[in-house]
């Protein structure tokens, strides 16, 4: 009778067939948590960045010290922007975790294909919020990192410069730049808001793929209150060390120059961006044109994660059945690193060739390797398909 109620409200429906009865594949892990605390971190990234819009002033003479008025005299305000600094930095943790549970589990395999692309691009515009985000406290760093970055544009044909100057809105990095920031900054995460939407909408209509990597003979149970009970055990741990960044080490994960004042007349001796591009900001730097740079390093190292689904060559989505695609996966993990590593090292022999080397091989990984390995490993399977028939 209970059940009967609640589908007679749309609403209710929808939610009692997508959340509370939505069949769940019964042999999930942990590691399929990572897209729910995306989710929780995504609302207290909203929730925190209202509150503190309320008292930001997006001026380039008031901008430095409104976030100082926030951190001093407002009630919880510092409570509120370590929140808000650290939970870009717990959000891309997640989502980098996201990522490569992804990669490991073939999530981009048909016919997750849709559904890999949405959260490619949802990927891509929390990088965008995530850089203007950056700017908005009008530090040394915000300052020079927003004009090294823009400055990119430049370098592409005809329309480059226009593109800087309709950025910078004007002729430098000034006060329209930082109001243009703070607009797009308070609106992208809402239509982020509305591709995740889209996202979970992908994601139910194929059904969630699971650590075998396989669609039938799964047996399914309900996600509440199984799956909602393992997610939210996910939660308090995310919560706990969101609170002992929040709590204890604050600033560790941000750069001491943006607690200096923007100076247009002081280059900062090493421009370093937050630690989630660094290994992006590598790739950048390892391209010695400043077109490559920017077309190469700035969209396709990103964008080449929407060809998984069309260069893919394997039926086998799960890496526990893919003995070579498994070990070449923890060589891409390790690459990541490295990139991350290279990207806040400065600008000289050897990182400079490290760094060169670890961009080739992202590039040939996700380009090569991903077709290559897939039609190997399905040879290998043939051939032993042949062999046992002839036993």
């Amino acid at each position: 009778m209970l059940k009967q109620r609640w589908n007679k409200d749309a609403l209710l429906s929808f939610i009692d067939s997508h959340i509370i009865n939505y069949p769940t594949p019964i042999n999930l892990n942990y590691l399929w948590s990572f897209g729910s605390a995306a989710g929780i971190c995504l609302v207290i990234q909203i929730l925190t960045g209202i509150f503190l819009a309320m008292h930001y002033c997006p001026h380039v003479d008031f901008a430095f010290s409104s976030v100082e008025h926030i951190m001093t005299d407002v009630r919880y305000g510092w409570l509120i922007r370590y929140v808000h600094a650290n939970g870009a930095s717990m959000f891309f943790i997640v989502v980098y975790c996201h990522i490569f549970r992804g990669l490991y589990f073939g999530s981009y395999i048909y016919p997750r294909g849709r559904l890999w692309a949405s959260g490619v691009i949802i990927f891509l515009l929390m990088m965008a919020t995530a850089f203007m985000g950056y700017v908005l406290p009008w530090g040394q760093m915000s300052f020079w990192g927003a004009t090294v970055i823009t400055n990119l544009f430049s370098a592409i044909p005809y329309v480059g410069p226009s593109i800087v100057e309709w950025l910078w809105g004007g002729f430098s990095v000034g006060n329209a730049t930082l109001n243009r920031f703070f607009s797009l900054h308070y609106l992208m995460p809402f239509v982020i808001v509305g591709l995740v939407i889209v996202h979970l909408a992908l994601l139910h209509r194929v059904g969630s793929s699971n650590p075998l990597g396989i669609n039938t003979n799964v047996e399914t149970i309900s996600f509440y209150p199984y799956f909602f009970v393992k997610d939210l055990f996910a939660f308090f741990i995310l919560a706990l060390v969101f609170s002992f960044f929040v709590f204890f080490y604050p600033n560790v994960l941000g750069h001491s120059d943006n607690y200096i004042p923007a100076n247009p007349l002081s280059t900062p001796a090493h421009i370093v961006p937050e630690w989630y591009f660094l290994p992006f900001y590598a790739i950048l730097r390892s391209i010695p044109d400043k077109l490559g740079g920017v077309v190469v390093a700035m969209i396709s190292a990103i964008l080449v994660l929407l060809l998984l689904p069309v260069i893919n060559t394997s039926k086998v989505r799960s890496s526990k059945f893919r003995p070579i695609f498994g070990v070449a996966y923890w060589f891409l993990v390790s690459d990541f690193l490295i990139l991350g590593w290279i990207g806040q090292k400065p600008v000289e022999s050897p990182y400079i060739e490290i760094g060169m080397a670890a961009t080739v091989f992202y590039f040939v990984f996700l380009l090569v390797l991903v077709p290559v390995i897939g039609l190997l490993e399905s040879a290998m399977v043939q051939n032993d398909e042949r062999s046992t028939n002839k036993e």
